[in-house]
């Protein structure tokens, strides 16, 4: 492809980020502005949100230059969940500042929790499922090309790099530590201090792994042939321009999603739990569907995985610190009885999820179970009581947690050697 080919997208995602940042920019600093309707405010910071994620998968492509695709992935998902940090936080400040004392009829706790809780559900109920069928039916309209591609070994199935097997290991340890966590009655600075080690020792084996040379394509090639001091440059504008977009625009799309809900009549609480983590899960839903869309399925996915070991080990363990400094107590962030179930449902979900993964391959059907099961949680949280919604929960906990087991137990021979290569501290570089 001729270098002017693949350069102007560049300047194309740089244009659609501009207006949104802009807007952003201008309720910090008093730029002139002007009031939009949340429906056109959506469109105008979602369609920022997409500029800076086509920024963000071109300078984690041409990362892997010179670092390991692990380490430019996770921190390519860093990057792309700021929007979900941003939404959490925001609550959470709100909850330490009030006690958690209700405002018109609503907990601004139970709204921190409902919007992490919702944010990890829709990140795997519909984020990896939908990878799955992108990469799927992309092997379908281009089979010779999908041929060449190991992560696909087959249509419908994502078979992940060897490498991570670390993203797998620490979402399980974080996971198996999560399921203690429906059985308090508040998420204290004990729980941030072991999460927070968690992605400590993750982010240390990262940084472990090898760095392999890259098949780049496209802008990211370009960006890559650049020599090492251009090409830094490069990188380090591009992310800190992707995440300075994604920072001015997050908290405004995803207010801009749930006004436009209140407008239909939609209950906020399910709003703050479903239409804002789809929006602040975004960025790295659409880096994930590009990755898919170029057969690098295995990015596709890690992206993803990535974004889940940080969610559930750096934002869940912020949380409690930002609570206490916002209430200026040590005191946890209180967890209602409805919220312990939700924790609970999130965590069981995430265990089944990291056993779909043990032999580093997520198939047609595992990635259907993911989303029929998803879709029976999204649509009884809206149809059902309280009381009723709550032994939905309880159902498809065990479901989850069963389904678990059972899949652990029958590839028992597989998840010992995810979990040897995902704490070696000697990294076997052969392709698995």
């Amino acid at each position: 492809m001729p270098k002017t080919r693949r350069r102007w997208p560049l300047p194309l995602a740089a244009a659609a980020g501009a207006p949104g940042a802009y807007a952003g920019l201008a309720d910090y600093t008093g730029l002139p502005t002007f009031e939009l309707p949340p429906f056109l405010a959506a469109g105008l910071f979602g369609a920022a949100i997409v500029g800076a994620a086509f920024l963000l998968s071109w300078a984690a492509e041409a990362a892997e230059v010179d670092v390991s695709a692990g380490v430019a992935l996770a921190f390519l998902a860093f990057l792309a969940v700021l929007p979900e940090y941003a939404v959490d936080f925001v609550f959470t400040v709100r909850a330490g500042q009030t006690n958690c004392a209700p405002a018109n009829g609503e907990n601004p706790c139970e709204l921190a929790l409902a919007n992490m809780t919702g944010a990890n559900r829709v990140l795997v109920g519909i984020g990896w499922p939908l990878v799955v069928l992108v990469a799927a039916f992309v092997a379908r309209r281009k089979p010779a090309k999908a041929r060449d591609e190991p992560s696909i070994p087959a249509p419908g199935h994502v078979k992940l790099d060897r490498p991570m097997s670390i993203e797998v290991v620490f979402l399980a340890a974080a996971t198996l530590y999560s399921l203690t966590l429906p059985l308090r009655t508040s998420l204290t600075l004990v729980d941030a201090a072991v999460l927070l080690a968690i992605f400590g020792l993750y982010a240390w084996r990262l940084t472990k792994a090898p760095v392999e040379e890259p098949d780049l394509d496209g802008t990211a090639a370009w960006i890559a042939e650049h020599d090492r001091r251009v090409r830094r440059l490069w990188l380090a504008g591009l992310f800190l321009a992707a995440a300075a977009v994604i920072v001015l625009t997050a908290e405004h799309f995803a207010d801009a999603v749930v006004h436009s809900g209140e407008q239909l009549n939609i209950d906020r609480f399910l709003l703050v739990q479903w239409a804002a983590p789809v929006a602040s899960e975004a960025p790295e839903l659409i880096v994930a569907c590009l990755y898919a869309w170029r057969l690098r399925a295995s990015h596709a996915l890690g992206t993803l995985l990535s974004s889940k070991v940080n969610q559930w080990t750096l934002l869940v363990g912020t949380i409690p610190i930002v609570f206490a400094v916002s209430s200026a107590s040590l005191h946890g962030l209180p967890l209602s009885e409805h919220q312990r179930y939700e924790l609970l449902l999130t965590a069981a979900q995430s265990l089944f999820a990291v056993s779909l993964l043990a032999n580093l391959r997520l198939s047609l059907w595992g990635a259907a179970a993911l989303l029929t099961l998803f879709a029976v949680q999204f649509a009884t949280s809206i149809l059902l009581s309280d009381a009723a919604n709550r032994v939905v929960i309880l159902a498809l906990s065990g479901v989850y947690l069963l389904s678990a087991m059972a899949l652990l137990m029958a590839q028992q021979r597989q998840a010992r050697t995810v979990t040897k290569d995902g704490l070696s501290s000697v990294w076997v570089t052969s392709s698995g």
